[in-house]
């Protein structure tokens, strides 16, 4: 929960996209820049106290690089309220190419961490015009219908074997160029499309990953 001895007077939730370029960028320097743009719209960022100010910003959940996406959100604490009309426009003058402002929402001040509520995020996952089609279907069918699939992921410096099936909501193909992939991201584990195209033996069959959206809790 938020500190009650900082002095939040709104705090908002920025919704943008990230495209070009920008997809190059890492999430450290993203929340930089978001900083900047911010400061450039002349709003009134709250910051930590003490020698090592921050500004009171975050990202709802990290982009992997390489990514584009059109539902990135970041959590603004602003140390003075301000209407919303025209906030997105303003932000839009501020911001560089490949960063793209869509929507901007007031949140209540003591909502729980932006990144403690998000659960899943959903993917566009273009695959090359080269791939057999065939293939691809098969290997989601079988995905699909299994109880349990195996990966190998790092933990404490070891190689182990997860059961990630758990974390695999849904994936199809939305035509013969896309597949569609529903993930859970969050507290409960993490899986990223890129690792379960490897998994699934597909890491050669695909040109590009875009997030389409994040899911946050819907009980706060």
């Amino acid at each position: 929960m938020i500190n009650d001895n900082i002095p939040i007077k709104q705090r908002l939730y920025i919704t943008f996209g990230k495209f070009d370029a920008l997809v190059y960028t890492s999430n450290l320097d993203i929340a930089k820049l978001c900083e900047r743009v911010l400061r450039r719209a002349d709003l009134p960022i709250l910051y930590s106290a003490g020698f090592n100010q921050r500004p009171r910003i975050a990202l709802a959940t990290a982009l992997p690089l390489g990514f584009s996406s059109e539902c990135e959100i970041l959590d603004v604490s602003l140390r003075e309220a301000v209407p919303l009309d025209g906030m997105i426009e303003r932000l839009a003058k501020a911001s560089p190419p490949g960063l793209r402002i869509y929507k901007i929402i007031a949140v209540p001040v003591r909502s729980p961490s932006l990144p403690t509520l998000v659960r899943s995020s959903e993917y566009r996952i273009r695959l090359d015009d080269h791939i057999d089609l065939t293939m691809v279907r098969e290997r989601i069918e079988a995905l699909i219908a299994s109880e349990s699939f195996d990966q190998q992921r790092e933990r404490k410096g070891k190689t182990v074997t997860v059961n990630v099936r758990p974390l695999i909501h849904a994936i199809k193909m939305e035509n013969e160029k896309e597949l569609i992939v529903h993930l859970v991201v969050g507290a409960e584990g993490n899986m990223r499309p890129d690792e379960l195209m490897t998994a699934m033996g597909l890491q050669d069959a695909y040109l590009s990953i875009h997030r389409l959206r994040l899911h946050l809790d819907s009980s706060v």
